[in-house]
C-alpha cells in the first residue's frame, strides 16, 4: 500500500484536484456534472470551504492521490451545524482506507467547529459510494427520484447522514 499524508488543500493543488474531479465526470455517475470542468472551477471548491475544513492525501512524491472536505449545508447561520461531504479519491487509491481516513480527519475537524451533521448527496447509480457512506456510519434520510440525468439515464439522488454527536 502507498504511503500518503493528508494536507490542507490550497491552491497548490489546484491541477491535481481537478484532474481527479474531472476523471469522474467523464467516467462514472459519481461526479453529477457531464461536462469537465476548467481549472479555474477549483476556486469553487475553495470558496465552498473558507470555513470548512478541505484535505488532500498526498504521496511522498508529493502527487495528489484524493481529496475530500466538508462544505455548508445551508449557508445560513440556523444550519450553520450541519456540513455536507464531498471526496474524490484517485481511481488508483480505492478500497485502501484513504476515504476513510479523510472523513475521519473531516469529522474531528468538524466536531471542533460544533458541527454534528454531516450529510451526503449520492446518485443511485453510485453504489461504492453507498457502500462507503454507510461502512462509515452514514444512514439514507431522503431520496429524490428521477432527479438527475447524466449521459442519457435518469438516476436518484440518495441523501445520507451522520450524526457526530
Amino acid at each position: 500500500m502507498m504511503k500518503y499524508t493528508l494536507h490542507i488543500m490550497t491552491s497548490e493543488h489546484r491541477e491535481a484536484v481537478m484532474n481527479i474531479f474531472n476523471y469522474y465526470i467523464e467516467n462514472s455517475m459519481a461526479a453529477y456534472r457531464q461536462e469537465m470542468l476548467p481549472l479555474e472551477a477549483f476556486d469553487r471548491f475553495l470558496k465552498l470551504t473558507e470555513k470548512y475544513p478541505a484535505y488532500v492525501a498526498q504521496a511522498e512524491d508529493k502527487s495528489v492521490m484524493g481529496f475530500g472536505f466538508l462544505s455548508a449545508h445551508k449557508d445560513i447561520v440556523e444550519f450553520s451545524h450541519t456540513a455536507e461531504f464531498t471526496c474524490f479519491l484517485h481511481p488508483g487509491n480505492l478500497g485502501i482506507g484513504m476515504g476513510g481516513a479523510i472523513l475521519t480527519r473531516l469529522e474531528s475537524e468538524a466536531k471542533k467547529a460544533g458541527i454534528t451533521n454531516i450529510l451526503a448527496s449520492i446518485s443511485s447509480l453510485n453504489d461504492r459510494s453507498l457502500v462507503f457512506h454507510e461502512k462509515h456510519g452514514f444512514q439514507q434520510c431522503g431520496r429524490f427520484y428521477a432527479v438527475g440525468e447524466k449521459n442519457g439515464r435518469r438516476f436518484d439522488t440518495i441523501w445520507m447522514q451522520k450524526l457526530l454527536n
